[in-house]
Parts: structure tokens; C-alpha cells; sequence
């Protein structure tokens, strides 16, 4: 951090373990995640992103801070509120856009939209609309990767909600009885849907305030701090990877829009968004890259590229075709098949 003399500026840099490389990555990361995901509101005003969209518009550093720490064979599982996530894991902003916008050139060619990205090739293993569904899952490939001991760790994202479904704890269970390589990441934005978390759980912090059920720490980080999150998944990494079993991580954060594009989020007390925006994560990290001596041309520079990158993005798509009729009934068995079955 910068401390003041009477001289001087003096850059103090000895609590800088991350490095200006990896904060420049996640600054990128979080421009990315914020532009796109802007772009994909647009578009869905202008009537070219069909049916609904959950975006996380404010919750920025926990994806882009889980996706930069994470290696090539780590696996992503994510809930309907996925694009962050599929983005932070590299997939690009033409194949998330073209995916909403129902586009050949999409991710899965159109066919899966807005809460179903997947890209088994970046590690994105789905994103899914049942609540709490995917916990179980995680757990599955967790257990593969401590099978083959390939020292590979299954994260999976959630919302506070999922934390009140039967599905989570069974997951955690299963995951501590066996030690599995698993990080459960709840993103507390404070609102399950429409319903504050507090007026429906029992305790202060709906994941951390569990973990002890499980025989798991209680970790409880700042959601909107890329690098305290940036940390956080760097231990739980470690301890997934050393056989020391899983991770339950409560990032509190909060989203700028409502819970859908169909929800205009009247539900929250009056100044609550504006007290959250104060502590935007792309304004608190650019304040942070500045407090290490970057420059503010550096970070502009990142902004402009990332603009031009979304800009090409959306004229690409917009010029896509729509899927052509023959893939209809592709991919929509495991062995392709569908004939036979009728």
C-alpha cells in the first residue's frame, strides 16, 4: 500500500503476494465479466437475448478471483447464474453472448441459452437451473479426480438459498465423510430470489455458521475483495489437493439488479443498492491496483481493450445465423441417439 512522507511517496509492497501480473489479470477478468454481462442487459432491451437472464452485475471479484486461481484440470460448477463464472474460466465473450442470443455461433450452437452454458473443454461443467442440484455432482467429480488422484478439485458456486435445501447438506456430508478434493462457494448476495435470507434461516451466515455440522471451518470473506477471495481459494486449493478434504466459503456480495431481468427488485430497503455500489469490486480493486503503484493509463487501456473485444463480440453475433433445424435432436442423449428410442 502507499505511505505518505513528508518527501515522498513510498509504495510499501511487502504484504504483495499476489503479484502485479495476477492483479492485472483480475482486473481484466472483472472488466470482462462487467462489460459483458452490461452488453447482455442491453440486448435483452433491445429484444436479442430471448426469455429471461440472471446476471452478477456486483459480484465480479468472486468469479474472477476462483477462476484465476484455479488450474487447467480443475472443474467449474455453477448455478443459472453462470455467465461470470463460464467467463472467468476463458470462454469467450462471442460464445456466451451468441448462447443467449440463440446464435449458431453460441456456445452450445444456441440450444442451451442463458442458464445451461457449458464447456466441458475450459472445465465449465454446466450451469443449472434446480436449485442445489449440482452440489452432488461436484461431489461426483470430486471423487473421480481423488479416484485417479489426478490432484484436480471440483469448485462449485452457489447462492445463499441453496444453503436451506436438503441437497446441500447431503453434499457436505458426503464430501467430509470422504475427504473429497471439493470447494463449496456460497455467494451471499442477501437475497434468495426475492426473499431476504435472514427472514428464512436460522443463523447470521447461512454456509459458514454450518460448516461446524461437518467438521469444516468457518470461512466467511469479503465477496467484493478479489484479492482476499483470490487467497481464500488459494488455501482451499491447497488443502483439496493434499487430500485434506473440502471447503465450505461464504463470499458476501450483492448483485446490482434483481434476482432476473423480470425482476425489478422493488423488495430492497431504500439505499441499500447505493451503499453497496460504494463497494463496487471493479471500483475497489482499481483503487487497489493504484495503491500499488500502477498506472491509471493501465488500467484505462484494459477497459478500452476489453470495450473493443465486447463491441466485435455483439456485431459478431448479431451477424450469426440461427441454428440450423438438423441439430434439433443432437446431443440430447448421451449416445447421441434418439430414433431408436421411439
Amino acid at each position: 500500500m502507499a505511505k505518505k512522507t513528508a518527501e515522498t511517496t513510498v509504495l510499501d509492497r511487502s504484504n504483495d503476494d499476489i503479484g502485479e501480473a495476477v492483479r492485472l489479470e483480475l482486473y481484466r477478468k472483472q472488466q470482462v465479466i462487467r462489460q459483458a454481462e452490461q452488453r447482455a442487459y442491453d440486448l435483452f432491451l433491445q429484444n436479442l437475448v430471448k426469455g429471461t437472464s440472471h446476471l452478477s452485475l456486483g459480484q465480479e471479484a468472486i468469479a474472477a478471483a476462483f477462476g484465476t486461481a484455479m488450474k487447467p484440470g480443475d472443474l467449474s460448477f455453477c448455478t443459472y447464474r453462470g455467465h461470470a463464472h463460464t467467463l472467468a474460466r476463458g470462454v469467450s465473450v462471442e460464445k456466451m453472448l451468441g448462447e443467449l442470443m440463440q446464435r449458431d455461433n453460441g456456445l452450445m450452437r444456441g440450444k442451451g441459452g442463458s442458464m445451461h452454458l457449458t464447456s466441458v473443454e475450459h472445465g465449465v461443467m454446466g450451469s443449472y437451473a434446480i436449485i442445489g442440484a449440482h452440489l452432488p455432482i461436484a461431489c461426483g467429480a470430486a471423487l473421480t479426480a481423488q479416484y485417479k488422484g489426478t490432484g484436480d478439485v471440483a469448485v462449485c458456486f452457489f447462492g445463499d438459498g441453496t444453503t436451506n435445501i436438503g441437497a446441500f447438506h447431503e453434499a457436505l456430508n458426503f464430501a467430509a465423510i470422504w475427504k473429497l478434493p471439493v470447494v463449496f462457494v456460497c455467494e451471499n448476495n442477501l437475497y434468495m430470489e426475492y426473499t431476504a435470507i435472514h427472514e428464512v434461516t436460522a443463523v447470521k451466515h447461512p454456509a459458514a455458521d454450518r460448516a461446524a455440522a461437518y467438521g469444516l471451518e468457518r470461512i466467511i470473506v469479503d465477496g467484493n475483495d478479489a484479492d482476499a477471495v483470490y487467497r481464500t481459494a488459494q488455501t482451499a486449493f491447497a488443502k483439496a489437493r493434499a487430500g485434506d478434504g473440502p471447503s465450505l466459503i461464504e463470499c458476501l456480495t450483492y448483485r446490482h439488479s434483481g434476482h432476473s431481468r423480470a425482476d425489478p427488485a422493488k423488495y430492497r430497503p431504500e439505499g441499500e443498492l447505493e451503499r453497496w455500489k460504494e463497494r463496487d469490486p471493479i471500483k475497489i480493486y482499481r483503487e487497489r491496483l493504484k495503491s500499488f503503484g500502477i498506472a491509471e493509463s493501465v488500467m484505462t487501456n484494459i477497459d478500452q481493450e476489453v470495450a473493443r473485444m465486447v463491441d466485435a463480440a455483439t456485431e459478431a453475433c448479431k451477424a450469426a445465423p440461427m441454428p440450423p433445424e438438423d441439430i434439433l435432436f443432437t446431443d440430447v442423449y448421451a449416445d447421441g441417439g434418439w430414433a431408436w428410442r421411439n
